[in-house]
């Protein structure tokens, strides 16, 4: 199997695709529970991030087995989705922002599968975290589909599960972030470690704080989400539908995640 989506906020199940089945796969770090199903004759693993209906917040999602899972069902290429609010004024409600950086201000996460203790300590490279030919399919693909699409921006990652102060946007304006949100981190380098080619398509679902003229909910980020739904869900499908059978170098590490030698 080559493709996943990691549905975030508002994206729960793997609507689109056809004959789908749930496998539970067992990790070194949990058990995950993945959907599985095709489009256009293309199999496909669906993963909801929060789980079922928002059931596990930010700082508690368990990255390691999600990545682990994934890697152990061979995928190649992973699209995730993430509700974002937007500090920068030119990225407005219901963009979509394939994101090429991000700032990482989380506190209490596990960031390695290679922590030196069962393992080798291992040193990856993020200067550019994401996978760059994932990110130009996703960007023309959406361009294509007619949706308003920044090729470009930085994301900045706080622990959650609260939104963040007028003052800690104001930083991050001044850092140079274009969105904040709670969950990237430390999933996208979690990916790199595995060898997987990982891009995210962000959808702008609020203003942040201090910007936002009105008090933030999520209750507001998921109605948004809900009329962004279906565009999400094709831009995700349609890009793994064009993408090329080409080398991609993005990934350099080539040692095994503990449990999966050999693969």
């Amino acid at each position: 199997m080559d493709y996943a989506i990691i549905g975030g906020t508002g994206v729960y199940d793997p609507k689109l695709l056809d004959n789908v089945r749930t496998e539970q796969i067992h990790t070194p770090y949990g058990d995950v529970e993945v959907s599985i199903g095709t489009y256009r004759n293309w199999e496909i693993a669906f993963l909801a991030r929060h789980g079922s209906g928002h059931s596990i917040a930010p700082h508690k999602i368990n990255y390691r087995a999600n990545i682990w899972a994934l890697k152990y069902l061979d995928v190649k290429q992973i699209i995730s989705t993430n509700a974002v609010g937007s500090v920068n004024p030119q990225m407005g409600l219901g963009d979509f922002v394939i994101i090429d950086q991000f700032l990482d201000f989380t506190k209490q996460r596990e960031h390695t599968f290679f922590t030196g203790e069962q393992t080798p300590v291992v040193h990856i490279d993020v200067t550019n975290p994401y996978c760059p030919n994932l990110r130009q399919v996703l960007i023309q693909t959406g361009q294509d589909l007619g949706l308003k699409i920044h090729p470009t921006g930085c994301y900045v990652c706080f622990e959650g599960p609260r939104y963040e102060t007028a003052a800690e946007i104001k930083m991050v304006s001044m850092l140079g972030g274009d969105l904040v949100g709670m969950t990237n981190v430390p999933e996208v380098t979690l990916a790199r470690e595995a060898g997987i080619c990982y891009a995210t398509v962000c959808i702008v679902t609020n203003m942040a704080a201090g910007i936002s003229e009105s008090s933030l909910s999520h209750e507001e980020v998921v109605q948004l989400m809900d009329s962004q739904i279906d565009n999400v869900r094709h831009l995700a499908l349609e890009t793994f539908f064009n993408l090329k059978d080409e080398a991609c170098n993005c990934c350099t590490n080539q040692v095994s995640l503990p449990g999966l030698e050999g693969k």
